[in-house]
């Protein structure tokens, strides 16, 4: 008994259904659509996948997933051109939000912004005297607009004077 040269329809079915439905269905459910009887779906399911007991289908799958990955591939092109339809058309629609979100996208997958993330760990009480001062004169020379180019020496010394609380008598009830 020889292997068969060409696939059944239900074969056929099985595998499209099996490829197509990826995720969504099980084998079994697959094998079941494709007419195989409800009894044996599991194990004609398995057996269909088997490239032993059925080259022919296993090879037919592989096509199939090949022709699905080629038409859906991501390449650097197609997803510009992508972006680029989807902005004309929010564009032609008004919808100013999702243009945009875009061509901010577009420009993201051209390599155009360079997101980054920073984060540091520690605490103030962790730094030195030294290591404090320079913070200090970097958070002053950032925001030199804000403080009017107060003087670096003056700023130091206010934040090192000590501070004294004043505390606020509570006002006495009258007795009228």
């Amino acid at each position: 008994m020889g292997l068969p040269k060409i696939l059944t329809e239900q074969q056929k079915k099985f595998a499209e259904l099996l490829v197509f439905n990826e995720g969504r269905k099980s084998p079994t459910e697959c094998a079941l659509e494709a007419g195989y009887a409800e009894g044996s779906a599991h194990v004609r399911a398995s057996e269909l996948k088997n490239p032993n007991k059925f080259p022919l289908v296993v090879k037919h799958i592989n096509n199939l997933r090949a022709e699905m990955q080629k038409k859906y591939e991501i390449t650097y092109e197609k997803h510009i051109t992508e972006l680029a339809r989807i902005r004309q058309e929010a564009i032609e629609a008004k919808s100013w939000s999702a243009a945009v979100n875009a061509e901010v996208a577009r420009g993201k997958a051209a390599g155009l912004y360079i997101e980054q993330k920073i984060i540091k760990h520690g605490k103030l009480e962790d730094l030195s005297e030294k290591e404090l001062e320079e913070r200090m004169k970097s958070i002053i020379e950032e925001n030199k607009v804000l403080l009017q180019e107060e003087d670096f020496e003056e700023m130091k010394d206010k934040v090192k004077k000590p501070r004294t609380l004043k505390l606020v008598k509570p006002l006495e009830e009258s007795t009228d």
